[in-house]
């Protein structure tokens, strides 16, 4: 199939990008009829229509697209292997009044998936324990010490969340000491299981269930529904109020924004009503939190996974491992705001270590960036933000990216993150079943692993040369899609209303992005530390706001604060800015290109 033409004539716009049309084809003018019979047909605004059809969004599904519930899209629970076993035997413990502990993960699916199983064994009468380990002594995922020591406390069954289905040494031993196992994951599993009562893992290489997709609390949440069934079919709810699940939806939208799996189906539908419940600001911590980052509207995508994410993230990473997920389960209102404010500051803290760590590899991986893979090493950088670093990495080079933090052992903990197209996940399982590595796993676009440094060279060589076969024959540009082209004065916030409705935004169901043609910058200067903001000007005289967040020294902030009224083609995406109490629309630019 021949390559689609260049939205607005860009081959290599200033970011090395191809524009191109979203869900361009070979015959983009269909996408632009499908649109409009959509708009059309359903009585929808034509710019509404152009974007659903961009998506790939059809007549027939396009309801349900627009208005996602729970109803349609959840589907029965038991339909996910082992759900039966590990509702049956948690149902037993909670009937029985037996120790449940659960072993969480320090990120914010992690921490998100382990208050949701606590505040709802909580409710129905449970004994939970809740173990988050610790990033810089234990590292990821359960170990054997920590798992016998619950067992010593007392735990009958314990269960894994956002982690679990590569340990298999340690569950091998808890097993052993007769602790029941259950295995609540989403990660990417190996053809052998770890012992345990019940894995519940929609991407085991054995299950069929159409939730591959879901966020480890997502699965946890499909847990905790199956597990009020067993409840109530066993009468458990006779003598006890029945808990409304619907309460806790708020952390299933955070954890879902938050790990960057695609926002369709199932979890289209969980992150949009979630962020309705979050809009009440029932959940003690979550409001506590809100404060600190300085939310005063309503919720979304952005707030949860710019705002609340990173300081849910920052106890992990910097701070205490288990500050997250205390955060997300308290009741008390001063608790939580001592646990926000401490997390903010954490967060500030990580903030500076990443740059230190992120000037380095990036000193590094600018020699090499023409490669089909991006690796970057360092002695004493912090693990909790090589996670973030190569994100950046990845951003900014359109590769995969890997930064490794080795100690004075010469163990690294390494972090990686994939552009769409390359399954980083399954590579890294491939490494480490090929002896290369001390433990690995993950899933498509993100990975983690533990290396010896006389293998480095090796593993590099192997996750290059699998990088390269897939690179081979495909397009070597990176492109930006574009939804549309408006002019300053087109970007209203009726406009940014009529979008609303195509949201939750995010991974799978991208924010619409919009090119402004032949744009004229208008006063440009340097904000902040490295961002920069202008106006974009059209002969009608209107003006939008802009801003290019951590564009200073780099190719696209040199030409806004250059351009002194000459003609540049900008894309970026629209937002609402709320300054004392006025609200105007707001451009965050993503790219530019020369109009001439």
């Amino acid at each position: 199939m021949a390559d689609p033409a260049a939205f607005l004539n860009v081959e290599r716009s200033l970011t090395g990008r191809r524009w191109i049309a979203r869900g361009q084809a070979a015959d983009w003018q269909s996408t632009e009829r499908s649109g409009l019979a959509l708009s059309q047909r359903l009585g929808l605004p034509e710019i509404l229509g152009q974007v659903l059809a961009a998506r790939g969004i059809d007549l027939e599904a396009a309801d349900g697209f627009l208005n996602p519930t729970l109803r349609a899209s959840l589907t029965d629970p038991y339909e996910l292997k082992d759900m039966a076993k590990a509702a049956e035997r948690l149902a037993a413990a909670i009937t029985h009044g037996e120790k449940i502990a659960i072993f969480g993960d320090y990120d914010v699916d992690g921490a998100t998936s382990t208050a949701l199983l606590h505040r709802f064994l909580t409710a129905v009468g449970g004994k939970p324990r809740v173990y988050i380990p610790d990033r810089m002594t234990e590292g990821y995922g359960p170990n054997a010490p920590a798992l016998l020591a619950l067992k010593r406390e007392g735990a009958a069954v314990c269960i894994t969340v956002d982690c679990g289905i590569t340990a298999f040494a340690p569950l091998e031993a808890a097993s052993e000491a007769g602790l029941d196992m259950i295995v609540v994951d989403h990660h990417v599993a190996e053809p052998a299981l770890p012992r345990a009562i019940a894995v519940v893992n929609p991407n085991r290489l054995d299950e069929d269930s159409p939730h591959g997709q879901l966020a480890a609390v997502g699965v946890a949440f499909l847990l905790v529904v199956a597990l009020n069934r067993r409840l109530r079919e066993e009468g458990w709810y006779a003598s006890r109020p029945e808990p409304d699940l619907m309460q806790w939806l708020d952390l299933v939208a955070l954890g879902t924004v938050c790990d960057v799996v695609p926002l369709t189906g199932l979890n289209r539908a969980l992150v949009a009503q979630g962020l309705k419940v979050m809009g009440w600001r029932n959940n003690t911590g979550l409001r506590a939190l809100s404060e600190v980052a300085r939310i005063d509207e309503a919720p979304g995508t952005y707030h949860l996974g710019f705002l609340l994410g990173p300081r849910v993230n920052a106890g992990g990473r910097v701070g205490r491992a288990d500050l997250g997920t205390r955060l997300l389960s308290t009741e008390d209102a001063g608790e939580a705001a001592s646990l926000a404010a401490e997390l903010d500051s954490f967060n500030t803290e990580r903030k500076l270590i990443e740059q230190t760590v992120q000037e380095e590899a990036l000193a590094q991986v600018e020699r090499h960036a023409d490669g089909p893979l991006l690796v970057a090493t360092g002695e004493g950088w912090h693990p909790g933000v090589i996670g973030i670093v190569a994100g950046r990495l990845k951003e900014r080079f359109h590769r995969p990216a890997l930064v490794i933090a080795f100690d004075e052992q010469g163990i690294g903990k390494g972090s990686g993150r994939s552009i769409a197209g390359f399954a980083l996940g399954p590579a890294v399982i491939a490494a480490h079943q090929a002896g290369l590595l001390v433990n690995g796993g993950g899933h498509a676009m993100a990975a983690g692993f533990t290396l010896e440094r006389a293998k480095l060279d090796a593993f590099r060589e192997f996750l290059t040369a699998r990088a390269a076969a897939w690179l081979e024959g495909g397009e070597a540009t990176p492109v930006l899609s574009i939804d549309g082209a408006l002019r300053p004065g087109g970007a209203t916030l009726d406009l940014l209303e009529t979008l609303g409705r195509v949201g939750p935004f995010g991974v799978g169901n991208p924010e619409p992005r919009f090119a402004f043609p032949a744009a004229r910058i208008l006063g440009a200067d340097v904000v902040g530390e490295n961002h920069v903001r202008c106006q974009l000007g059209d002969a009608d005289g209107r003006r939008l706001k802009a801003i290019a967040f951590r564009a200073l020294e780099t190719p696209l902030g040199e030409a806004l604060l250059k351009a002194r009224s000459l003609p540049l083609h900008i894309a970026g995406h629209l937002r609402i800015d709320r300054w004392q109490g006025n609200e105007k629309v707001q451009l965050l630019i993503d790219d530019a290109a020369s109009a001439q």
